[in-house]
């Protein structure tokens, strides 16, 4: 059965701030529709050609909505809930359940087999085992989460896809990162997927309604420029940092982008393309004003992409 979701009506209100008149009234029919059945092929385990295949054979109809990321499928038909976690594929781990938006930072950071990376706040893995296949399982991927039950999923989720080149650690983020920099341990690539309010995932988790609350997005905002300066620190010099969020709140987006700018004379934002339609960054909000660089940021809405909302912006650390 179709849920609705009600968003508490300062949320709307400030969506309309963000909006114009007719964007407004796409974003509220959009996110009363159900998302894609979305997947994404792990290529540690099979090909894409291979599992399209197989799916077909089911009598699955398979899309790829992005030419350049074959790995990346739609799966077209309705399916009853629950079915894509019950398949055969899905438990064989040759497939990993995710949300397009979803799938956009580690697009961003682009990972090679090489290097090592830091994937600051990891649980459920989706993000995680996204990067380790386009490593090709080589390389180190520092998995780290908080939360002893998240660690469990996020465990569980990368032996069911077969990442072998990935270290899980359970810290707070920002205490993981002083004691790497009392290591003088140093990252080429850092994946800094922040906690956020959710603001985007309403479609997915109508209960993100509920919750939503202005208190808490200001107290994420600190912490969100907490962990960033944090990770920041231990980028090696020429490493790339993605600092992504799944709201659209400008606090926990540009304010936070705007915040390192200030504070760093050693960063610098990276124009990043990515497989759908992105807006670019705030200059500005609730009369505060934020660096220009931050148009290089990347704002994506359910109503561009049929996707849930993201933020995503990748910066380097220069000389």
């Amino acid at each position: 059965m179709k849920k609705t979701i009600k968003p508490k009506l300062e949320f709307l209100e400030k969506m309309k701030k963000l909006l114009d008149q007719d964007d407004f009234k796409k974003y509220e029919k959009i996110i009363q529709e159900p998302l894609l059945n979305s997947i994404r092929c792990n290529t540690l385990k099979i090909s894409p050609e291979q599992l399209k295949k197989k799916l077909e054979e089911k009598g699955w109809k398979i899309i790829h909505p992005w030419k350049e990321h074959q790995e990346v499928m739609i799966v077209e038909n309705e399916l009853l809930p629950g079915k894509l976690g019950r398949s055969i594929e899905h438990l064989l781990g040759y497939y990993y359940i995710q949300e397009l938006a979803s799938m956009l930072p580690p697009i961003a950071l682009a990972p090679k087999p090489h290097e090592l990376i830091l994937d600051l706040c990891a649980s459920p893995g989706s993000k995680t085992s996204q990067m380790a296949s386009y490593m090709k399982n080589k390389g180190t991927i520092i998995a780290n989460d908080v939360n002893i039950e998240r660690i469990k999923i996020l465990a569980s989720n990368l032996e069911r896809c077969g990442v072998v080149n990935t270290i899980i650690t359970r810290d707070d983020g920002i205490a993981l990162c002083e004691k790497f920099s009392s290591q003088k341990l140093k990252f080429d690539k850092i994946l800094l997927d922040a906690p956020c309010s959710g603001e985007g995932t309403m479609r997915s988790s109508p209960k993100t309604c509920l919750m939503w609350n202005p208190n808490t997005i200001k107290s994420l905002s600190k912490l969100q420029k907490k962990l960033f300066q944090k990770a920041f620190e231990i980028l090696k010099e020429g490493g790339e940092i993605v600092y992504s969020t799944c709201t659209h709140a400008p606090e926990e987006n540009e304010e936070v982008v705007d915040f390192m700018l200030k504070n760093f004379d050693n960063i610098k934002i990276e124009e990043i393309i990515l497989p759908v339609k992105f807006r670019p960054g705030l200059t500005g909000w609730e009369g505060g004003n934020y660096s220009k660089e931050a148009t290089k940021s990347c704002r994506i809405y359910p109503q561009d992409n049929n996707t849930e909302g993201f933020f995503v912006v990748k910066l380097r650390k220069v000389k």
